[in-house]
């Protein structure tokens, strides 16, 4: 009786684990997000067909950029800014302190006012 107990208990431990490796997922074929964007075969190429990027975006070392926002790009491919500047259409500059984009892009100043620390007319 006892005996009979225990083969049976194995026997449905057997069969569910059979069970449950059937329904295991396949590994994954798909590249990781880390591993996609340092990946020189990523889906978004553009080196050899520009029209890939679209109308905004521009091609540039093998990626699609946006000119006009990408501090990495700034106006031009490889026009990096400077660590306290913002690419703001197609210019680096520093929101902190200029009056036609003082704390963001496109926030002018009003006349007479000057643009400090990101707040136009400080103190």
């Amino acid at each position: 009786m006892e005996l009979t107990k225990i083969i049976i208990t194995v026997a449905l431990s057997f069969t569910i684990t059979m069970a449950m490796a059937d329904q295991s997922p396949l590994p994954s074929t798909r590249v990781s997000r880390f591993l996609q964007a340092n990946n020189p075969r990523a889906a978004n190429h553009c080196k050899y067909n520009e029209g890939i990027c679209g109308a905004t975006s521009t091609c540039c070392n093998n990626k699609c950029v946006d000119l006009v926002t990408d501090s990495n790009n700034c106006g031009a491919c490889h026009n990096k800014c400077k660590y306290t500047e913002v690419c703001c259409r197609g210019e680096c500059v520093n929101v902190s302190f200029d009056k036609r984009h003082c704390g963001g892009c496109n926030h002018r100043c009003a006349p007479n006012e000057f643009c400090v620390y990101g707040m136009c007319n400080y103190a």
